[in-house]
């Protein structure tokens, strides 16, 4: 329990305490009895009723505060005391357990919380100093020791670790790393003492985007938490005015009746009126929901996406770093007047600028020292390739659209693999062939994506046709378009969307090449949410690892998530009827009236948590890929 719970747990048993005094105080004493009431009602529930000044003040007048400070207060009025004070205990036990049950909620993304660095070791002068993350510039060097989180995004330029990345990505298992590998903050270093190059200011980090996605995720809300505030906006005015009237019109129609009998009514009626069931319940399941994919390493960036998570049926999927490893190797080089070292060589030098993984594959495979002084006026074709001025000479290095702008005649490559075509001083002379590998998750993912109902999976590549088919195939996806640039996948989603599918488009994709589609999709899915900018700031919800299968998995609590909210409403509805019909015709009294909207708030709560201990479902791992 935190400060504030200690401290209204405290004041529940003063009251609970001073309540019982007066149950012992003798039947002819009742000005003490009265005073113990009075000091157990004011001790409970003095910050309800000034809650209720400071939003009349505020113009928000019809509120829970609103509702149970008239109740009371009428209560006291015709003299029933106890049942005043009760009012005030059951409320404030209720208010209780919605603060514990939203702290407990809270942990599983209080814990993205914790891997907000407090400082940076910076190496300056042979010798690491404290200072502020904020303080660190790009190019700096950050010494991290064992035990310390990783403050900011670099890469390692001395020594070799194991990292606890569980924050980021929901994995266990901790990461080995050594030099020149790129590590993210908020990860946890655990053995050696690492030497870090900053890649990227606080601000830009990976800890501060992860931040400010949780920290602004409860903003956005969802359609059912829009409708439980405009609902409650208009219900509440409307049970004032029925009180009102169910305490004057029976006076008015109704001979030898009671004033206070009437009052009674309409004030217990007022106390089950207040709709705290479905005000706290329906924020907190959601909020539930968010935690429970957090804790598997799935960022939401609000209930309104986790809702339409629930009612998903396409999910068009990028192939390269989504569907596959995104891992190149080069498997064969073809030349053509060239020796195969010199056309490896060539097409080297002009990739040598991109971070794209082929042009990583075939420094890989090339393994010498490039000198950048030998390339020049290098120019990118997004979803073709690059041309750049090697050595003196004209080096186009793409796919078979490449080829064709600039007219060079080449020869096809029919071979399995990425088929990278290469021409120098405008004439073709050969080909690279580097070949990519499923994922083994990706096996695992299909199958889960169909057993949640997903009517049609789509993969959209800008790879050659016959790798396309291949991958397709061997996943059993049975629509794909290839050779794709970026405003072709944007067209190919458009599409998919105008169609009579009835439910949600999801796009997944990894690069900055994907951004403008996961802006203009239903749900823009992140994967390896730590890749490219871009697609982390485009997407609606980042998956920290590389496992499409927690996208099925995110689908499965939000259908859950979604259940629950629509069991809370059905229930919390019903109950309130019958109870304000109750209240109405006498049959309750204001004990109950109060016990029955506290515990219909209690149970819809403890409804609400379930959804933190969901796992999801798994597939056999003997059958995935049969």
């Amino acid at each position: 329990m935190n400060k504030k719970q200690k401290k209204q747990l405290f004041k529940i048993v003063i009251g609970i305490l001073l309540v019982a005094l007066s149950f012992f105080v003798p039947l002819n004493n009742k000005v003490i009895s009265s005073i113990l009431l009075i000091t157990a009602y004011f001790i409970v529930g003095y910050d309800i009723i000034l809650k209720a000044i400071r939003n009349i003040f505020k113009g928000k007048i019809f509120d829970e505060n609103f509702l149970m400070s008239v109740a009371t207060i009428g209560a006291f009025y015709i003299g029933e005391l106890s049942e005043a004070v009760a009012v005030m205990l059951f409320y404030q036990v209720g208010e209780l357990f919605q603060s514990y049950a939203v702290s407990k909620s809270r942990k599983s993304v209080a814990n993205l919380m914790d891997i907000r660095p407090n400082y940076a070791n910076l190496y300056r002068d042979k010798q690491a100093e404290k200072v502020n993350p904020n303080e660190v510039k790009i190019g700096d060097i950050i010494l991290i020791k064992p035990g310390e989180k990783i403050p900011l995004d670099g890469v390692i330029i001395e020594g070799e670790s194991l990292l606890n990345t569980t924050a980021l990505t929901g994995e266990s298992l901790p990461k080995g790393v050594k030099v020149d590998d790129e590590v993210l903050s908020g990860c946890i270093n655990h053995e050696g003492i690492l030497k870090v190059r900053v890649t990227k200011e606080f601000r830009e980090s990976t800890v501060s985007k992860i931040l400010d996605l949780v920290e602004n995720a409860s903003s956005r809300k969802s359609k059912s938490e829009n409708f439980i505030s405009k609902f409650a906006k208009v219900y509440t005015p409307i049970v004032v005015i029925i009180a009102l009237i169910l305490a004057i019109v029976p006076l008015l129609i109704i001979k030898d009746t009671s004033f206070t009998l009437w009052l009674y009514r309409a004030l217990s009626f007022l106390v089950v009126s207040c709709p705290c069931a479905l005000v706290i319940s329906i924020p907190l399941s959601f909020f539930g929901g968010i935690g429970a994919a957090s804790k598997i390493g799935v960022l939401i960036k609000g209930s309104n996406y986790l809702e339409a998570l629930a009612d998903a049926k396409i999910v068009v999927c990028d192939k390269t770093g989504t569907l596959t490893e995104g891992i190149f190797k080069v498997q064969k080089v073809d030349a053509i007047e060239y020796s195969t070292d010199d056309l490896l060589e060539y097409a080297t030098y002009a990739e040598s600028f991109s971070n794209h993984p082929i042009s990583l594959s075939l420094k890989q495979a090339y393994s010498k020292e490039i000198t950048e002084k030998l390339v020049k006026d290098v120019k990118e074709f997004s979803g073709k390739g690059v041309k750049a001025i090697v050595g003196g000479r004209i080096v186009l290095v793409g796919n078979e659209k490449l080829m064709k702008e600039y007219k060079i005649e080449f020869q096809k490559n029919r071979e399995k693999g990425t088929v990278i075509y290469v021409a120098i001083d405008n004439k073709f002379a050969g080909t690279i062939i580097i070949a990519d590998k499923i994922k083994d998750d990706s096996y695992q993912a299909i199958k889960l994506l169909r057993k949640n109902h997903i009517k049609k999976i789509v993969m959209l590549t800008g790879d050659n046709e016959i790798v396309s088919k291949e991958i397709a195939k061997e996943l059993k996806i049975e629509e794909y378009h290839s050779q794709l640039l970026p405003q072709d996948k944007v067209e190919w989603v458009e599409k998919l969307m105008k169609k009579n599918i009835p439910g949600r488009l999801i796009f997944v994709g990894d690069g900055i090449n994907d951004a403008p589609v996961l802006a203009m999709s239903d749900i823009g899915v992140a994967m390896g949410g730590l890749g490219s900018d871009a697609a982390i700031e485009a997407a609606d919800v980042v998956i920290m690892s590389d496992e499409l299968s927690k996208i099925a998995t995110s689908i499965q609590i939000s259908k859950k998530t979604m259940k629950i909210v629509r069991e809370n409403i059905i229930f919390a509805i019903v109950v309130k009827i019958i109870v304000l019909l109750l209240s109405a015709i006498g049959i309750t009294n204001m004990w109950m009236a109060v016990f029955a909207d506290v515990g219909v708030s209690i149970l819809a709560i403890l409804n609400a948590l379930r959804i933190l201990n969901f796992k999801g479902d798994k597939v056999d791992e003997n059958s995935v890929k049969n």
